[in-house]
């Protein structure tokens, strides 16, 4: 599940672009169910996105900038994953299993 996300925007003047908007999560679980209530079985994660950009150096040639190539990974949106259970063996571990697979299939 993907939601529209609000976004920061990056600015480095050394860097082409330089700008880079960057997505990030409003909520700490997600929202589901008819109403869109917030479940903390889940939570929301970022999406990250691997992007070439152009670093410059500090070389001039001819009269320019020279720049190289860099790699930075960049959030894109954000992404349900099930919260990790913080007890495996306690009584009602089974039952929300259970729940969460209803949950995922419903979605």
């Amino acid at each position: 599940i993907y939601y529209l996300l609000p976004c920061r925007i990056s600015y480095d003047p050394t860097r082409y672009p330089k700008y880079i908007p960057e997505a990030y999560c409003l909520c700490q679980g997600c929202l589901t169910g008819t109403y869109g209530e917030e479940n903390f079985h889940f939570r929301s994660t970022p999406v990250y996105m691997p992007t070439v950009i152009l670093r410059r150096t500090s070389a001039c040639a001819g009269g320019r900038y020279v720049y190289t190539e860099d790699y930075v990974t960049i959030p894109v949106g954000c992404t349900c994953v099930p919260e990790q259970e913080k007890e495996a063996d306690s009584v009602n571990s089974s039952i929300d299993k259970q729940e969460m697979k209803l949950l995922v299939n419903q979605n």
